[in-house]
């Protein structure tokens, strides 16, 4: 039908011979001939009516008959598609069900044309995405992990890879980290900040629990320790729409970058902790970001140092540190449980409700919204971690009761309490076992006199007695032996018989 066009326009708008005509459009005279003759004969003129090529034949041509399409009944794709979701379902076994239904229905290779004929009809438009610098930040995790091994057990840890990108440059960074909890999340943006050396106006997550709370078309929920992150930093969460992953693109095409570029590169290397596995990571992040890349022919890097830095605003004076909080009750023994490890409030707070908050390095305890103890952190299960200012008074002296402390004490008596304390603290495999006896037989100064002490523990010493009852036993005897066997004349009184009123 181009052709018919191209002579009928030859012939009536340029006025061709049929010579020219067939020369220009490479068919024969006699063919010039025919289609000139057919379009005079229906009435065909220059400039052609608006009707289609497929009407426009019908009219040169109307000997031929025309082609009936056997109708067929046509499926409900719709309802395909739904059962192409259940699992085990596929199109051959709908495309038998429908044959049963229909017998003379369509054969198996057009069922599935028509099928992804309607798939791709349904396909809506992508719009692009236009990235300004220093605007947007995309962060997501990477399907790959990286295994550790355990030194002593041997046993295999797999790590996480946290991974940020900057979509107007491409620039990109990425870490390893022992699990997706919601500390490792923040400061996962918070070093990918000190990374890029400034933060943007825009971060883009995935609906992950650690960023979006409850997702939701028009206001998603931010995870308020990740809200608390973007107030630090002033920047915006912005999540990604569910199950719509071009929304972050670049995000997704950096993740699938470090995954051939980062992860893959180290997949025969053995790695005993996380610190060798970012180190590593590191390292391979550098040749990434410094690769050409083909459409654009420059690097990552040379894209970052143009558009993205000088767009992004600086970092904040103070850095962030993020806290996990939790409510706990002060047990009777004034101390706290966090990650099964037991820090010390005032004894003041026994049984009262206090609030956690704890961060990398510190535990700050707050109760009624003023922070009454402070500790670093300690990853030690089952310690404990004690100020002495919060111990009751008692406490506090018993705390500060030690070996050198008794024999001190027991020096300001005399030499033979002090030899006791010495030998009594030597003679125990624990010398704290003899803290309790030692503190004892000091104590017996208050009630008995020093010499009298003396005499008694120089006793138990010759006896070789290291104890406290042997010592508080000898003093009872001595007591006794200093107590006189006559009694002393009763004074003169008028109410008091003598011995003569008796003969």
């Amino acid at each position: 039908m181009k052709k018919i066009r191209e002579i009928l326009r030859l012939k009536y708008e340029a006025g061709l011979s049929h010579r020219a005509i067939a020369g220009a459009c490479k068919v024969s005279n006699s063919t010039v001939g025919e289609y000139l003759r057919r379009a005079e004969t229906a009435g065909v003129r220059w400039p052609l009516p608006e009707v289609g090529e497929e009407e426009l034949y019908w009219k040169l041509f109307p000997e031929k008959e025309r082609p009936t399409e056997k109708r067929y009944p046509v499926p409900n794709w719709e309802e395909v598609r739904k059962e192409l979701r259940q699992k085990g379902v596929t199109l051959r076994l709908l495309w038998i069900e429908y044959k049963e239904k229909y017998p003379d229905g369509y054969q198996y290779s057009r069922f599935c044309e028509y099928y992804q004929r309607w798939e791709k009809s349904r396909v809506e438009p992508s719009m692009r995405n236009k990235h300004v610098g220093g605007e947007k930040m995309q962060v997501d995790y990477s399907g790959l992990k990286i295994p550790i091994t355990n030194r002593e057990t041997g046993e295999i840890t797999l790590l996480s890879v946290f991974v940020a990108v900057l979509p107007a440059s491409n620039y990109t960074y990425a870490e390893a980290q022992s699990s997706e909890n919601q500390c490792n999340w923040n400061n996962g943006h918070v070093r990918a900040f000190e990374y890029f050396g400034g933060v943007p106006a825009i971060v883009i997550p995935d609906n992950l629990k650690t960023g979006v709370k409850k997702p939701n078309y028009y206001e998603p929920d931010i995870n308020p320790a990740y809200q608390a992150l973007a107030e630090h930093y002033h920047f915006a969460v912005l999540p990604a729409r569910v199950k719509r992953p071009k929304d972050k693109a670049k995000g997704e095409n950096a993740v699938q970058n470090v995954e051939r570029w980062v992860i893959a590169p180290l997949r025969k290397m053995t790695f005993f902790d996380q610190y060798e596995v970012n180190l590593a990571i590191k390292k391979q992040l550098e040749p990434l970001n410094n690769k050409e890349m083909q459409l654009v022919g420059r690097s990552r890097h040379q894209e970052f140092e143009e558009i993205d830095q000088p767009n992004l605003r600086p970092l904040p004076e103070k850095p962030y540190e993020y806290a996990d909080r939790k409510l706990a009750r002060v047990n009777i023994d004034y101390h706290i449980e966090y990650d099964k490890h037991l820090y010390s409030v005032p004894y003041t707070l026994c049984h009262q409700e206090v609030d956690i908050h704890a961060s990398e390095r510190m535990i700050e305890i707050f109760h009624r919204g003023k922070s009454v103890a402070i500790h670093p952190r300690n990853f030690g299960r089952g310690k404990y971690t004690t100020l002495r200012e919060h111990m009751p008074s008692n406490h506090q002296f018993m705390d500060s009761v030690n070996g050198p402390q008794l024999v001190q004490w027991a020096a300001t008596i005399g030499p033979y309490t002090e030899a006791f304390v010495s030998a009594a603290l030597k003679s125990r495999s624990f010398p704290e076992q003899a803290y309790r006896p030692c503190l004892g037989v000091i104590n017996l100064a208050k009630k008995y006199s020093a010499p009298m002490l003396e005499q008694a523990c120089r006793s138990a010493i010759e006896a070789r007695t290291f104890s406290y009852k042997a010592v508080k036993e000898d003093l009872d005897w001595l007591v006794k032996q200093t107590v006189p066997t006559q009694s002393e004349p009763l004074p003169a009184h008028e109410n008091i018989r003598g011995n003569v009123y008796y003969k």
